[in-house]
C-alpha cells in the first residue's frame, strides 16, 4: 500500500505520562485516599510514581487548574478543600448544565438518553444490594456523567467534567444521608423515567429537585457538625 493510500487514518492517541499521572491523582482525589487538605509532596509523588518531577508537575498544574489542588505561596500544594458555599455553588452550576443537556435531550433524543442511562441503574442497585455505598455513590456520577453526554454535545461535557469531579468529593459526606441506600437509587430511577416519558417541564423540575435535595442533605450535615468544609 502506498503511504499516499494512508490520508484518512489518523494517529493513534496515547496519554501522555503526566495525564495517566493526573488521572491516578484525580481518582485518588475523589474517593478520598488522598484527603482533602492533604499537601502532596513533589519528591514523595515523583518516587511513587517512578517520574522525574517534569511530569508530576505538569500533572498537578492540571488539577491545579481544575480545582482539585490548590497553591500556598512557600508551603506547597494540596487537596481542595470544599465549603458548603462551594458545594451550592457546584450544585447550582450543575443544575445550569444538566438542563441544558436535558434541553437536547428532550428534543429526540429521550429514547437514547433512556437505554444509555441503563448501566449506571444497574451498578447503582447492584451496589445498594450489597450495602457498598461507595460503590452508590460511583453509580451516581457515572448517571450524570452518561446523562450530560446523551445531549451529544462536547462542550457541554467538558463544561460538566470538573463540577461532577468536585461533586464526587462530596458524595463521600452525602451517601451518609441516606439511611437506607436503595431510597438513592430510586431517585434515580425515577429521573430516568420522566426522562423517557414525562412532560419537559415536569422533567426539569425533577432534576432540579434532585440536585437541591442533595444541597439539604449537605445543608444539614453540615448543621449538625458545625461550619466545616465538606
Amino acid at each position: 500500500m502506498a503511504l499516499g493510500d494512508l490520508d484518512d487514518l489518523r494517529p493513534v492517541a496515547r496519554p501522555s505520562t503526566a495525564e495517566l499521572i493526573s488521572e491516578q491523582l484525580r481518582s485518588a482525589i475523589v474517593k478520598g485516599a488522598l484527603a482533602p487538605g492533604t499537601q502532596l509532596g513533589e519528591a514523595e509523588l515523583a518516587a511513587h510514581f517512578a517520574v522525574s518531577r517534569g511530569p508530576l508537575r505538569e500533572a498537578m498544574q492540571r488539577l491545579l487548574s481544575e480545582g482539585l489542588l490548590y497553591s500556598i505561596r512557600n508551603r506547597g500544594i494540596f487537596v481542595t478543600e470544599l465549603t458548603f458555599d462551594d458545594v451550592v455553588d457546584i450544585y447550582r452550576s450543575r443544575r445550569v448544565i444538566e438542563g441544558g443537556a436535558l434541553d437536547m435531550i428532550l428534543d429526540g433524543r429521550r429514547e437514547h438518553a433512556w437505554r444509555d442511562l441503563a448501566p449506571a441503574i444497574d451498578a447503582m442497585r447492584a451496589a445498594a444490594e450489597r450495602d457498598d455505598p461507595a460503590g452508590v455513590s460511583d453509580g451516581d456520577q457515572r448517571f450524570h456523567e452518561i446523562l450530560v453526554a446523551s445531549a451529544t454535545s462536547p462542550r457541554l461535557v467538558r463544561a460538566a467534567r470538573t463540577l461532577l469531579v468536585e461533586t464526587r468529593m462530596c458524595l463521600g459526606a452525602l451517601q451518609t444521608t441516606y439511611p437506607d441506600l436503595h431510597v438513592q437509587v430510586d431517585e434515580h430511577v425515577e429521573l430516568r423515567d420522566a426522562i423517557r416519558t414525562a412532560p419537559a417541564e415536569h422533567v426539569h423540575h425533577m432534576l432540579g429537585e434532585h440536585l437541591e435535595d442533595a444541597v439539604r442533605r449537605l445543608e444539614g450535615l453540615q448543621g449538625a457538625d458545625g461550619p466545616a468544609a465538606v
